[in-house]
């Protein structure tokens, strides 16, 4: 069943997202390197079962499987010429599933960064890089996607690049940053600034907020300070389950589905709207988060001091905060 994105903010409070794409194709068999937008032709039925085993789980927003899919990245693997049509079909595939679904599910087109660097450190320009978020979306847009979904974003200029883009293309959009740098984006943008990073542009974000980043508690730092410079905001928390932890060849994240659920609780006392998971997030946390917000019940907005004593301390704390953030004592993890 489809719907848009503006009108199942209307009817609910809070709305989940799915969790990681990467982390899961893993367990599918994706070979460390190969780029797993090339799946939306190649092996389409995988990313539908991730995308199906979303919905199953109580997804109301599902993100394409196209994070990597503009053209700079591609080149990587000589497939910039195919830009459009992997755009197009990693939509189609996503609006399938969320057409057979019994209830209403948001197909969110997923734009990730380029890899490249604005001019003077890069060579990348404003309209080079609109340009290439335009092809992108055409291919969202055409496939069926309801909603620009850009995400993991480091600089304002390239979140203002997609955010025109969106614009451009005429479909709707929600940005996120990553803020994974003493409590900051690699760029330097704090969280309380992010909103007003496209206040310039002639159309505004549906949502933004936060993804990705290093840890649950980390990114509920970042979601008081969103929702406190912008209350009435409708912002996102797409949190990683857990820490990652390198073992051998592998890199495990130590969230469980209790932990994940928690962070329900605490994202939405803070005042998120939009709250899922990113990487290291399966099915499993999915479920528990979508039975979190089920059975959710409004309290007082959580302290830090609560956040890190049910979430675990903050693995990259702001840099006035010294010494406090440390890895190890986590709860639930």
């Amino acid at each position: 069943m489809r719907s848009s994105l503006q009108a199942l903010l209307a009817e609910k409070q809070i709305l989940l997202a799915d969790g990681a794409t990467g982390t899961n194709f893993m367990e599918m068999g994706l070979e460390p390197g190969f780029p797993p937008d090339l799946w939306n032709v190649s092996e389409p039925q995988k990313p539908q079962d991730l995308h199906q085993a979303f919905v199953d789980a109580g997804s109301d927003i599902i993100l394409t499987n196209t994070f990597g899919a503009n053209a700079p990245r591609l080149k990587l693997h000589n497939a910039e010429n195919e830009t459009y049509a992997i755009n197009k079909a990693g939509a189609e595939i996503a609006a399938r599933v969320a057409e057979a679904a019994d209830r209403p599910v948001i197909v969110a087109g997923s734009v990730g960064p380029t890899g490249e660097l604005f001019e003077p450190m890069g060579a990348l320009t404003m309209d080079t890089c609109i340009a290439f978020f335009e092809e992108q979306m055409r291919g969202l847009k055409d496939g069926g996607a309801d909603v620009a979904w850009i995400e993991t974003m480091s600089a304002a200029e390239e979140i203002q690049a997609a955010a025109q883009a969106a614009i451009n293309v005429g479909i709707p959009y929600v940005f996120t940053a990553s803020f994974d740098t003493a409590g900051k984006t690699m760029m330097g943008i704090a969280p309380s600034a992010i909103g007003g990073v496209t206040a310039e542009l002639p159309q505004q974000p549906l949502a933004y907020g936060s993804n990705c980043g290093v840890g649950a508690s980390d990114m509920m730092l970042s979601v008081l300070s969103m929702t406190e410079a912008a209350p009435n905001a409708v912002i996102v928390g797409k949190a990683n389950c857990g820490i990652p932890v390198v073992k051998g060849k592998e890199t495990v994240y130590t969230g469980t589905p209790e932990l994940m659920a928690d962070y329900v609780d605490l994202a939405a006392n803070a005042g998120a709207r939009i709250i899922g998971g990113c990487c290291g997030t399966a099915p499993k946390h999915v479920a528990a988060m979508r039975k979190a917000i089920d059975n959710y019940n409004a309290s007082a907005r959580p302290s830090m001091e609560l956040v890190t004593e049910t979430l675990g301390e903050l693995v990259s704390p702001p840099a006035k905060a010294g010494a406090v953030g440390r890895r190890g004592n986590r709860r639930k993890a």
